[in-house]
């Protein structure tokens, strides 16, 4: 992924104010470390800070039509841009970038070419022709961008909140799915997939079809002119990743320059759970495995880099990203610049713990439409920065646009959990990839109960974190804090702790809004706590707050107890056994 900056209209044409945007674009490098680009007209600059995947000799940013009279500056990969390329056969292309076909399709169709992109994105076209522009974000939102409108009429664009935040009067997440035109003077979604209004749908459950999206998808991802690998956690989802790009990688281009031996990394504390099933499925598949190691003062150590990247204060996300963090720095010293995961999964799927509580399939159906919806303020923007802080790319095959519609068109019923029936959660996906003759994966993992990351990289990760916010957050603190945090405030000194480090970085109030916040168990929204009532006074978004289905749930009550009293600073465990959900180890 790259770094993008765009200053539009600001009313200032001077060297000072392009050597500050300059300055500006370099708090995005991390993102772009290959080489930075700029292009000016009048007071509108668009800036660029390139990670090179697809054609790193000559595809530098910002790109630009024939005459140059259209500019543009992008984030992302557009992965059907040959088939593109062929449709615009009258255009004369500068560089084999994959980007570059954005200038050409707006010179044919103006702004009604975004859904036909088929990738991630987010980009920003200055047509000097008549002085307007255009911007953009992916479907999903798989790559963050922030908007902000300057107090001199300017309108600012940015891949990150760093780049616009000390200069913006206000700023906010660019919302997935739209087009932000200067002539319309506001924004237009242009993603309207069937499954967006919620209705339930009807379509039988068809486990082939669902099979030859996903590699589809994932054969899609392999399209890169750098070298790769797949992150490996040994859960259902970045094993399935991992298994169809082992399967598929022959014949690609990619494999002709890299050769045909898959790299899977993984990371977690010593012992985890994640390591050992990753070595397993990293075993079977016979990928070159990389596993990295991390105690639990290395991630406390890591915190505040991993706020000022991420720019979240949720608590999720923080602990989730900082084991990605660190093992992303790990890969890039490698010399691999892109990486393929399994984000987007769960929330397609009802994958998370607490879906076992699902009261039927119409309240299942919303909350997987709520949750793609929400997707970029929580995994997508772990994945993207992440794993951008060291200049790497990851590519989520879950959330290609297609697959999404092929797995949302299912009829819920058959995404239920049903004990009775012997369907754990997410089901669907895994019968799909039960192949007797040729097998994916080992039964076990196909089959193995959903382990959210930052659970997986080790149980301590969580309880040190606590620990570590325990020491540092006093109870007077904590009484106090619906006064200092009016908006989101925060319900457990963990939150707190980050609370504080994030407003150190980023005290204004837009950034503030740009977190969301409600209550949550096991990564729920705020609606599905309503499905059982003992998750109210157990509000926590690890899985193993998902009481009576996690098999190593938090015992009720003992968390709390214990803190209250000052005598553990790590919970115990209890072995709850969920009805019909068997899990070979």
């Amino acid at each position: 992924m790259c770094g993008i900056l765009a200053v539009l209209g600001c009313a200032d044409d001077s060297q000072g104010k392009r050597a500050h945007v300059l300055e500006l674009s370099r708090r995005l490098k991390h993102r772009g470390p290959d080489w930075s680009g700029m292009y000016q007209v009048g007071d509108s600059y668009l800036s660029h800070q390139r990670l090179a995947i697809i054609d790193p000799a000559s595809g530098d940013q910002p790109l630009y039509n024939e005459d140059k009279s259209i500019a543009v500056t992008v984030n992302g990969e557009i992965y059907n841009h040959e088939q593109l390329r062929a449709q615009l056969s009258s255009h004369t292309f500068r560089t084999g970038s994959d980007c570059e076909v954005i200038a050409h399709l707006y010179e044919e169709h103006g702004e009604n070419f975004i859904d036909m992109l088929d990738g991630v994105f987010s980009f920003v076209l200055l047509d000097t022709r008549d002085h307007s522009f255009i911007a953009a974000r992916d479907a999903i939102g798989v790559t963050p961008l922030y908007i902000g409108w300057g107090i001199d009429g300017s309108v600012w664009i940015s891949s990150e909140m760093k780049g616009l935040n000390d200069d913006c009067e206000h700023f906010e997440i660019f919302p997935p799915g739209h087009l932000y035109s200067s002539k319309q003077g506001g924004f237009k979604r242009w993603y309207n997939p069937p499954w967006f209004s919620e209705a339930i749908p009807s379509v039988p459950y068809d486990p082939l079809a669902l099979r030859k999206a996903f590699e589809k998808a994932v054969i899609k991802r392999l399209m890169t002119d750098v070298p790769f690998g797949v992150l490996l956690s040994g859960g259902l989802d970045s094993s399935l990743v991992a298994a169809v790009a082992v399967r598929h990688l022959a014949g690609t281009k990619a494999a002709k320059r890299w050769g045909t031996k898959l790299h899977s990394f993984c990371v977690g504390l010593e012992g985890s759970p994640d390591l050992k099933a990753a070595k397993e499925v990293a075993n079977y598949l016979g990928t070159v495995h990389h596993e990295f190691h991390f105690s639990v003062q290395d991630g406390i150590d890591a915190i505040e880099d991993v706020i000022y990247h991420t720019e979240t204060y949720d608590v999720t996300t923080i602990r989730a990203s900082t084991p990605m963090f660190l093992m992303s720095r790990k890969i890039k010293s490698l010399g691999v610049k892109m990486v393929i995961s399994g984000e987007g999964s769960d929330e397609i799927f009802g994958g998370y713990l607490y879906f076992h509580k699902a009261p039927n399939k119409e309240e299942l159906h919303r909350e997987t439409c709520h949750k793609i919806k929400a997707l970029h303020q929580y995994d997508c923007l772990r994945a993207n920065k992440a794993t951008s802080a060291w200049g790497l790319e990851a590519r989520v095959p879950f959330l290609d646009k297609e697959f999404i519609n092929e797995a949302m068109s299912i009829d819920p019923e058959w995404k239920m959990i049903r004990p009775d029936l012997g369907r754990i959660e997410k089901w669907v996906l895994r019968k799909a990839f039960d192949d007797e003759e040729e097998p994916f994966l080992p039964k076990h993992i196909l089959y193995r109960q959903k382990e959210q990351f930052s659970d997986g990289v080790g149980y301590s990760w969580i309880d040190g974190l606590k620990a570590h916010a325990e020491s540092i957050v006093t109870d007077k603190m904590m009484s106090n804090a619906k006064f200092i945090y009016t908006h989101n405030t925060p319900t457990t000194k963990e939150a707190y702790c980050y609370r504080m480090i994030f407003e150190r970085f980023f005290p204004q109030n837009s950034a503030i809004l740009t977190v969301p916040g409600g209550p949550s168990v096991a990564c729920s929204t705020a609606k599905a706590v309503e499905w059982d009532a003992q998750w109210s006074g157990n509000l926590d978004p690890s899985g193993r707050a998902a009481l009576g289905v996690h098999l190593s749930a938090y015992e009720q009550g003992h968390v709390l107890a214990n803190i209250a009293a000052g005598t553990s600073k790590t919970p115990r465990m209890i072995k709850v056994v969920a009805p019909g959900v068997a899990i070979e180890s």
